[in-house]
């Protein structure tokens, strides 16, 4: 028989490392999706293993639904969702060729008279859907959707007929943005980090930048989120941080802040990391299941934040 004590008892969570601790989270928690994302970008695991899981998603159109973006339920393509998994192909090098290819052509079916990408397609209708997603007839184009779909595509170097009016119209979007929100700022960085004319892109992130500290549509003081307005339709403590806008450091929206300023939100983003080892969804809940869903797809872009600036997280 052992000996009592033989054993040493397992670590406490507050001792184990933010990566080990968010591991457990995502292994409990995650869509089979997120659990293959989670083991390529920590884990060594296979890109082939994402694909796999992201193709569950895709419909016969070449766009993907099935609730990939958790706030729109139902089978039926959507930009959000072509959106979403076209940065998964993205993150795993697999952006581009054939496949993406057909996609532009489900994008191209999709959009608006001016080219671009509505928020949502009006075939959502019939199912459910987050309260604060519109769902009309004939939506408008949008920068939410349009912006990090082109910057995507130009950073792999795809050229596709699709492109070149949905360029257009973000180039006519991010120039003509005054009052705006942190979301659409985020879409405009989205498109700016991968623009073709470079100087064209500085120039607009530079005038975006003032907007955004004019507007204090950044907390640059975690610890005061009170002086800092939420947007209007926002959740009451739907915060953004300058970690949301500068994503990595190579990122344009990284002039926006000073060193310290970087520094203090990404040491909130740190201390978001929750008891059961899962980072925190900060805009507004409206079903169960879309909080579950998307808790895990946080933890691991909070982690792959964190690893860019060189955070630790081991």
């Amino acid at each position: 028989m052992a000996e009592t004590g033989a054993f040493p008892p397992p670590p406490s969570p507050a001792a184990r490392s933010p990566l080990a601790r968010a591991e457990h989270f995502v292994w409990l928690t995650a869509r089979v999706l997120e659990q293959r994302q989670f083991a390529y970008h920590f884990l060594d695991g296979d890109p082939d293993a994402v694909e796999t899981a992201l193709a569950a998603y895709r419909n016969e159109d070449e766009g993907y639904g099935h609730a990939l973006e958790p706030d729109l339920r139902g089978p039926v393509s959507q930009p959000l969702h072509t959106g979403h998994a076209l940065r998964v192909l993205d993150s795993i090098g697999r952006c581009g060729g054939q496949r993406v290819e057909r996609v532009c052509r489900y994008l191209t079916a999709v959009s608006t008279s001016d080219g671009a990408l509505p928020a949502v397609h009006p075939s959502q209708r019939g199912y459910p859907a987050a309260p604060f997603v519109p769902i009309v007839d004939d939506p408008p184009s949008s920068l939410l959707a349009t912006g990090p779909v082109v910057g995507l595509l130009h950073r792999n170097d795809v050229w596709h007929a699709w492109m070149f009016r949905a360029t257009d119209f973000c180039w006519q979007a991010v120039d003509s943005l005054e009052v705006t929100h942190p979301y659409e700022v985020e879409a405009a960085v989205a498109f700016l980090d991968s623009a073709p004319d470079r100087p064209r892109a500085e120039a607009a992130a530079d005038r975006l930048g003032r907007l955004l500290r004019e507007q204090r549509l950044a907390a640059l003081e975690p610890d005061r989120l009170d002086a800092y307005p939420v947007a209007p339709g926002y959740a009451p403590d739907e915060h953004h941080f300058a970690h949301d806008f500068a994503k990595t450091p190579g990122s344009l929206a990284r002039a926006w802040f000073t060193d310290e300023e970087m520094a203090r939100s990404l040491d909130f983003l740190t201390s978001e990391q929750q008891e059961d080892g899962g980072w925190p969804v900060r805009w507004r809940q409206w079903a169960p299941g879309t909080a579950l869903e998307a808790r895990p797809m946080v933890t691991v872009e909070a982690l792959r934040t964190l690893r860019a600036y060189g955070r630790t997280i081991t």
